[in-house]
């Protein structure tokens, strides 16, 4: 009998370790049908905006062809894809940087597309409301102080409803979407800094 027992154990662990990968690859995959739904979707607009909280702060932004405009409290962000004007309101001054593309990918910008570069991932648990919660884990070489970026996304419409940020020292940055309108009128002009609406202003220019 105990001989019979020992051979019913092994089978159970023989069979877990074939199934579990599976169990990981049926995640993964469904993990990427959720993520390339909800790009496709992102993809399709000409542009959109974004009212969003981030902790206690709250902002809007807008955003075209990887162009973007964002508006705090305390600060706003010009990116017209060369030149980032940041200009914070309590110093009345504009910090102008080179734009750099891997700064931003979590933005309320590019988060949507995040995924295809230098992650994993994996389904967490979809809800009976319809959200699916959405792992992304960088892959190792990826150059990032970043551990997890948790997305909750709605299978219904296939947006993008909240984020989470956790960096590798356990601080964790949480936003949510309160309202989101797509194919917003919008020109190139207003993902650019323009100095004379900001009478005063002090510009910092630290591009090479």
């Amino acid at each position: 009998m105990k001989q019979y027992t020992m051979h019913i154990r092994h089978f159970f662990f023989a069979t877990l370790l074939f199934i579990s990968p599976l169990i990981s690859q049926a995640q993964e995959s469904k993990a990427a049908a959720i993520l390339d739904a909800m790009s496709k979707k992102y993809k399709s607009f000409s542009s959109f905006s974004a009212a969003f909280s981030y902790g206690s702060e709250s902002g809007v932004i807008t955003t075209k062809s990887g162009k973007y405009h964002l508006k705090l409290a305390s600060q706003e962000v010009f990116n017209d894809g060369k030149t980032v004007a940041t200009y914070v309101k309590d110093a009345n001054e504009v910090n102008l940087s080179t734009n750099d593309p891997s700064s931003n990918e979590f933005s309320p910008a590019n988060i949507y597309n995040i995924y295809k570069n230098g992650y994993s991932y994996k389904l967490v648990s979809e809800s009976k409301a319809g959200n699916a919660v959405v792992d992304l884990t960088p892959n190792k070489g990826k150059s990032s102080n970043v551990a997890k970026v948790r997305l909750t996304i709605s299978q219904k419409d296939n947006t993008l409803q909240s984020w989470q940020i956790t960096d590798k020292s356990g601080k964790v940055q949480n936003f949510k979407i309160s309202k989101f309108t797509p194919n917003v009128a919008v020109t190139d002009q207003q993902f650019t800094f323009n100095k004379a609406k900001y009478p005063g202003v002090e510009v910092i220019d630290l591009r090479d």
